[in-house]
């Protein structure tokens, strides 16, 4: 276990280095390799543009997770989400629970990766979290701007508004929820389990919008 952590936490370091476009990285095939998870603080500058003054949640109040997955090429790969600190915890049980079941996912890269740019991160299926924020086609803020929501391979679980448009539009073939292609979420299955045990609420129980891939837990109050 000991290897294995140094070696995740090598790749890790690597991480924060990566290009707008990054893949989540490999660490090897899924026999043998037992998930883990790290809970690092997080400052400013890791944040990127996905923080800025005036965001509802500081820098302090958030934690990096690193975390194994299991990507849609059956392989285990490194991710990284931000979470808010409160949250942390439960939200690498989760990812745990979904490892085990070998759950696919496709990429998990901090969105700073993106520019923070949630329509760039969204078509490629990028895994996240944290990114401060205002609601789609609202100027609250989004959960996702308190680190307590996460999207989950936003291409295979789109975000459909009111109007039935589809977000990211390279989602729309899944819109089509009698599809199984490995990644999706249904309602009732072990991904929506694994959050509902912890309190969180899923978007695809919605009637509109509907959101497929998201996931929340607002603050108590």
């Amino acid at each position: 276990m000991r290897v294995l952590l140094a070696a995740l936490l090598l790749v890790g370091s690597t991480i924060s280095g990566t290009s707008q476009a990054a893949a989540t990285p490999a660490v090897g095939p899924t026999a043998g390799l037992p998930y883990v998870a790290v809970i690092w603080p997080v400052t400013e500058k890791r944040l990127g543009k996905s923080w800025r003054p005036g965001c509802p949640v500081g820098p302090e109040g958030l934690r990096l997770i690193t975390l194994t997955v299991v990507g849609l090429d059956g392989r285990v790969h490194l991710g990284e989400l931000v979470v808010a600190k409160e949250v942390a915890g439960e939200v690498a049980k989760v990812f745990g629970e979904l490892y085990r079941a070998k759950y696919p996912i496709e990429r998990m890269v901090t969105v700073e990766k993106y520019d923070a740019d949630d329509d760039k991160s969204m078509a490629a299926n990028n895994t996240s979290a944290f990114n401060c924020r205002p609601i789609t086609g609202g100027t609250e803020w989004s959960n996702h701007s308190y680190g307590r929501a996460i999207d989950i391979n936003p291409v295979l679980n789109p975000y459909i508004s009111g109007s039935g448009a589809v977000y990211p539009p390279n989602g729309a073939p899944y819109v089509d929820r009698t599809r199984t292609d490995p990644g999706l979420i249904h309602a009732g299955d072990a991904t929506v389990r694994a959050f509902e045990r912890r309190g969180w609420d899923w978007g695809g129980y919605w009637t509109t919008p509907i959101d497929f891939q998201h996931f929340e837990k607002p603050a108590a109050g």
